[in-house]
């Protein structure tokens, strides 16, 4: 939500500022610039962009817009949703969590944290290592070096998303010049014209360049931090997955287990350990 009000201000202080200077918003609207921009744009990103980074950013691009960071009610119901797994496996043994790890959306626990049930590969990550657990023999450490080894490959696989969306924004003011540049030989080609005719078509070429370095500077590089945000943020939680499994793990009772992995949540985000504790008692206050 955060980004559309950016974009919102953005767009208006531009307007209202060349309107104040008094300049015609129909001079903006040179179809042929957001065509050569825009597909040139679009043409580039294909180009330096495989297949599957390309569904990542379209995939990415709208949960940035919406603001999809995980907040401190989605850190409570994951953390009360572990500790309560961890209760039945620390009373009954590890089998006895056999049916939430195989089937987690089937599971009445796990299916309380929605933020977790409805991300696959954040599932994926918790059920996937339980399931290390579960075939037995396997050390903390190695169980360490195992998460660290899918947390490395995740944000290895996720870094060029954001960075994709940057090198667009980095090109824009250049193509912003060529269409630039193209408008300028439209504009020699009129020079017989007259003064009048050929200002019109000089101005209509500068905008290609005030075309490009606003697109690039005022909406897609501020994206592309967002998008960065948001990967960081679906990597903390992946941490905070981790450090309640590894302390449990080592043998550390649920409540230590959960509230090690407390610690790992960005400060913004993290509930406190009595807000942690009342909620985990079933209070709201």
């Amino acid at each position: 939500m955060l980004i559309i009000i950016g974009i919102l201000i953005v767009a208006v202080s531009v307007v209202v500022g060349f309107i104040m200077a008094g300049g015609n918003l129909i001079l903006l609207l040179q179809w042929a610039e957001f065509v050569v921009i825009g597909g040139a744009a679009i043409g580039s990103f294909i180009i330096a962009t495989p297949i599957s980074q390309i569904k990542k950013v379209v995939k990415s691009i709208p949960e940035a817009i919406k603001g999809n960071h995980f907040s401190k009610q989605d850190y409570l119901e994951l953390l009360k949703a572990f500790n309560d797994l961890f209760l039945i496996a620390q009373r009954d043994g590890l089998l006895a969590i056999e049916s939430h790890v195989e089937n987690p959306d089937e599971s009445e626990i796990l299916s309380r944290s929605k933020k977790f049930i409805s991300n696959s590969y954040m599932k994926n990550f918790f059920c996937d290592t339980l399931k290390v657990m579960l075939s037995g023999g396997v050390p903390p450490h190695e169980l360490d070096s195992l998460m660290d080894m899918e947390l490395e490959t995740y944000e290895l696989e996720n870094h060029p998303v954001s960075n994709s969306v940057a090198k667009v924004g980095d090109a824009l003011p250049g193509l912003g010049i060529v269409a630039a540049v193209l408008g300028i030989i439209v504009t020699m080609s009129h020079i017989d014209d007259g003064a009048a005719a050929v200002g019109a078509h000089v101005a209509a070429a500068l905008v290609g360049t005030f075309l490009g370095v606003l697109l690039s500077y005022g909406f897609v590089n501020p994206l592309a931090v967002s998008i960065e945000n948001l990967n960081e943020h679906k990597g903390r939680y992946l941490h905070t997955i981790k450090a309640c499994i590894l302390a449990y793990a080592k043998g550390n009772p649920p409540i230590v287990a959960v509230e090690i992995a407390r610690r790992t949540i960005f400060s913004d985000d993290r509930p406190t350990f009595s807000e942690l504790e009342n909620y985990m008692r079933g209070k709201t206050e």
